[in-house]
């Protein structure tokens, strides 16, 4: 017997099951994730002592109490200004250098011996030169920040312009482009995401750096606001100082993540 197609009735969901499949917003997870965050560490903080681990509560007073009478705006300021003037400046001596390194290879077989060796002695281990030095100003914190970012820029970048692809340069030799024209037109653009990813790299670096060069030789900045808690035994103020380090740096390089894709939309790259 034939079986009329038109006439058998479609199976199809039940009604309001497909306006249920909404995609939940992608900003409900992070909120979801720091409100449970808060209480596991409500939870845990009941079980001790506030002088070892205060509460969410007692943590947001102490943040009040800073935010009145304008310590952590202060501290917030100073650190901010030392990070960004460091890494700012490791970002354009870095660039340059490992431009220069990648294209000219005396001058890589040269350099490459103190930046191994440099790379790899932490800046806290600089702290009291840098103070002996440059003096217990703003200086000797800058000057800590751009030696933790230089390296990493420079680095980065003489990797992008190691990674350039030999048949683009011939070509660009081939077209009579000359050493200048050929580092502007092909080695930068293919560069650009290696000395992006080295000044986010340092930028991180330089937060980790910022707290010792305070604790040691300031007398504003997160770093000492974190070691004056701790003399005063306000663990709160602790608390403060870490969270506001981590705010920071969230804001900085999500100002820095945006640079960077509208950077690599310039340059046709996706990123």
């Amino acid at each position: 017997m034939a079986v009329d197609l038109e006439s058998t009735p479609k199976l199809s969901a039940p009604p309001g099951r497909a306006g249920r499949r909404r995609r939940v917003p992608g900003f409900v997870y992070p909120v979801v994730s720091v409100l449970l965050g808060l209480l596991i560490w409500n939870l845990v903080s009941m079980n001790y002592t506030s002088f070892f681990l205060p509460s969410p509560k007692l943590t947001w007073d102490g943040a009040v109490e800073l935010i009145k009478d304008g310590t952590l705006w202060q501290a917030m300021t100073a650190s901010s200004g030392r990070i960004f003037a460091g890494w700012a400046l490791g970002v354009v001596v870095g660039v340059p250098v490992g431009l220069l390194t990648g294209r000219i290879q005396w001058l890589r077989l040269m350099l490459d011996p103190y930046i191994q060796f440099f790379r790899f002695v932490p800046p806290i281990a600089f702290v009291t030169l840098a103070i002996i030095w440059l003096g217990p100003g703003e200086s000797s914190k800058i000057a800590l920040i751009f030696y933790t970012s230089v390296f990493i820029v420079a680095l980065n970048t003489l990797a992008g312009v190691l990674a350039v692809d030999e048949l683009r340069l011939r070509a660009a030799r081939s077209l009579g482009a000359g050493p200048v024209r050929t580092l502007v037109s092909v080695v930068l653009p293919s560069t650009v995401p290696y000395a992006v990813t080295g000044a986010r790299l340092a930028m991180g670096n330089s937060f980790l750096t910022i707290v010792s060069a305070e604790i040691v030789a300031a007398q504003t900045g997160l770093g000492s606001l974190i070691w004056t808690a701790r003399n005063y035994a306000k663990t709160e103020w602790v608390f403060v100082g870490i969270i506001a380090l981590g705010v920071l740096g969230y804001l900085f390089d999500w100002v820095l993540r945006a640079l960077t894709r509208a950077t690599l939309r310039r340059y046709g790259v996706n990123g």
